[in-house]
């Protein structure tokens, strides 16, 4: 049986499953080149089918996800999205009445779903997929949060699991708790849109300057930059409260807004994120530590734009409690498609383990490659074979080059993870400096990440076991002795974010083990193929593209080492 999972907010995308397999996920900003992608996903769906050679008769169940007021408002005038879409990411003139569009939003998205949302959406959106070509199908409402759960519990591994998913809101809620427990997924907790931690700290990227829903990381990032002080003298720490499993806010969004606005107005803004980002880790560890009391389950998995903070992920992971974690790699918005998707099987078969890889998107052979270079004369190319390839990018690498590396199935979710990377040195900091100023052009305070192979990760970083992390979903502090080693891909505060490797990526792990034998150590920087504020390339037309505008020399693609006569 054949679902397909959709979704057209923010970052949307599509799913495909069959029975207990992910065949294929994307999401559109890699068609549209518009990061974070609101309309909806009609390349995604095509290329779904086209990659599984199926018709559109074939997909008998279709989900969606998402019904909320403000979402149903969306579909039915897609004009006011796009506008959203673009203020949002300041691709528009600062309008005049900037704060009120905020309020808007912050009022609007509380209402959650009213009686006539999810007959008119579903309608829309059954519209839609017929303008497409889909004709006998079923068509499933999934609720927001539900979604996220699936995405963490159904791809976890884990027979027996708290299922914990928190964001900015949707369908009402800004998260909930469910067990995960004989075949079984049961909602146990609800926390309401108005306690919600995930606007709060929307609402903070914001005041300082940054794209709310984008660039949470780079407030994360920012707060290492502040002198430190406790928690007693957070002037933000009365701002939400836990108690047993209740997560309360003192204020609704509009006045939290407000009060956020006039503190910034006294602070520097490393502080201001130095406050947010020590109320958040202080929330989730009272919140995480207090459900595993109460429900007595110790392996914990979660989902939701919340846990794409790496640094509040490892200070909840240290908790005693917890003894196993996962992060599903996709953890936001985008990842709902394929969460509505799996739900929707869920409810059909009973299936609550699927195998699942972050490599999941489209693929291309040489010959596509070998029509682009053909006709560019400012590129020279050879072919290579896996061992050749792994073992000349391992000795540009050590040479004080980077290097793009463009290989198989382009990757699920907002990392790369080996298929659409840029590879570097892991201890300079001359390249990591290149990186940063002429290719990715990214904010100064922004750390670069590690690729490890799975046998070094305890020579390199605290490791405790409690997780393999092929996702690089998870904070982890670098061991004094590699602090030399790491300069590149570590964080001012000792810090890294890696991304673990083993034989699920076997030439990307045989590079690894090339660059061991040159360094000691089987370590990368690795980065995503992009400029900032750009998606992840898809095709190497679009990898070329880059090379060229970044004037990079080096780039292997799935076989093929392509030098760039321009490069520098």
């Amino acid at each position: 049986m054949y679902t397909l999972g959709i979704w057209d907010g923010h970052d949307s995308g599509t799913a495909l499953i069959d029975d207990d397999k992910v065949i294929y996920a994307a999401n559109e900003e890699r068609f549209t080149k518009r990061k974070l992608e609101v309309k909806f996903p009609v390349n995604s769906i095509n290329a779904a089918l086209e990659y599984a050679k199926l018709n559109h008769s074939d997909v008998e169940e279709i989900a969606f996800t998402t019904t909320e007021i403000s979402k149903t408002v969306e579909r039915m005038l897609p004009h006011f999205k796009e506008q959203y879409y673009l203020f949002r990411r300041r691709k528009i003139e600062k309008p005049r009445f900037e704060n009120l569009m905020h309020k808007r939003k912050y009022l609007v998205t509380q209402i959650g779903v009213l009686p006539f949302c999810n007959t008119i959406s579903k309608s829309i959106v059954a519209r839609q997929l017929r303008r497409m070509g889909f004709s006998d199908f079923k068509l499933n409402i999934v609720e927001h949060h539900t979604a996220h759960a699936a995405t963490a519990a159904f791809t976890s591994g884990f027979p027996r699991a708290l299922v914990i998913t928190m964001d900015g809101l949707g369908d009402g809620l800004c998260g909930s708790v469910s067990v995960l427990e004989n075949g079984r997924l049961e909602r146990k907790i609800s926390i309401g849109a108005r306690d919600s931690i995930g606007i709060f700290f929307e609402q903070v990227t914001n005041i300082l300057g940054m794209r709310e829903l984008e660039d949470e990381g780079k407030v994360m990032a920012m707060a290492c930059y502040s002198y430190p002080f406790t928690f007693e003298e957070n002037r933000l720490k009365d701002f939400f409260k836990v108690v047993g499993t209740t997560i309360t806010a003192k204020y609704g969004p509009l006045t939290q807004y407000d009060k956020l606005r006039n503190l910034s107005w006294q602070l520097p803004r490393e502080q201001l994120a130095y406050m947010a980002q020590q109320l958040l880790e202080n929330v989730l560890t009272k919140y995480v530590s207090n459900v595993i009391d109460r429900f007595n389950v110790y392996d914990v998995v979660f989902a939701g734009g919340i846990f794409a903070n790496v640094k509040a992920n490892m200070v909840v992971r240290n908790l005693e409690q917890l003894k196993h974690w996962y992060v599903f790699p996709h953890m936001g918005d985008g990842g709902i498609a394929l969460g509505s998707a799996l739900y929707t099987n869920y409810l059909k078969t009973g299936r609550t383990d699927f195998g699942f890889s972050a490599y999941l998107g489209n693929d291309y052979d040489q010959e596509q490659t070998e029509q682009v270079l053909r006709s560019d004369r400012s590129l020279s190319y050879q072919k290579e074979n896996v061992t050749e390839q792994a073992s000349h990018a391992a000795e540009l690498i050590n040479d004080g080059n980077y290097a793009m590396w463009f290989q198989g199935r382009m990757e699920y979710g907002p990392r790369a993870l080996g298929n659409r990377s840029i590879l570097s040195s892991s201890d300079s900091e001359e390249v990591k400096e290149k990186l940063n100023i002429h290719v990715k052009k990214r904010e100064w305070f922004q750390p670069f990440a590690p690729s490890i192979l799975e046998e070094d990760i305890a020579n390199v970083v605290e490791y405790d076991g409690k997780g393999v992390d092929r996702f690089m979903t998870m904070g982890y502090m670098v061991k004094e002795k590699m602090r030399e080693r790491t300069r590149s891909v570590m964080h001012i505060d000792g810090s890294a974010r890696p991304h673990m490797v083993g034989e699920e990526n076997k030439p990307y792990a045989e590079m690894l083990k090339k660059v061991r034998k040159l360094t000691g150590y089987g370590m990368v920087l690795n980065t995503s193929f992009n400029l900032h504020g750009f998606p992840i390339v898809m095709t190497p037309e679009d990898a070329i593209a880059i090379m060229k505008t970044t004037k990079t020399k080096y780039m292997f693609v799935d076989g093929i080492f392509i030098t760039n006569k321009a490069g520098v």
